[in-house]
């Protein structure tokens, strides 16, 4: 099993930045891809950034330039860096892990954490 605890999220202003964090606990060694997803009243749970643990990276379209996704294999943490924010950013964010053992994907996803931007 895998435990992930996100934090970081709260209130800005439009134009400001956050940061949110999330600690891997458990049966870490195997954890390959770890990620952010955010859902926003009423939308589908949608990918926000991955990166693998090379550190591979991958961004949806609306926040290219905006956010950077990083990792720390050594911590068992990822981070997301958001500048710029939108309110249309504003959602819970869930951090994932994608743990493989033999040909079986398992997903972990933490509680999620709410960020708000104020236009």
């Amino acid at each position: 099993q895998v435990r992930l605890v996100e934090s970081g999220g709260g209130l800005v202003q439009a134009g400001g930045s956050l940061r949110l964090s999330c600690a891997a606990s458990g049966s870490i060694l195997s954890i390959r891809n770890m990620g952010w997803y955010r859902q926003a009243p009423g939308n589908q749970r949608e990918l926000v950034a991955t990166i693998t643990r090379v550190g591979t990276t991958e961004y949806a379209d609306s926040v290219k330039g905006r956010f950077t996704i990083s990792r720390d294999n050594a911590k068992n943490t990822v981070s997301l860096q958001m500048n710029s924010l939108k309110p249309e950013d504003t959602a819970v964010y869930y951090c994932n892990a994608e743990r493989f053992i033999l040909q079986t994907k398992y997903e972990y996803w933490g509680q999620g954490t709410q960020v708000t931007v104020s236009s």
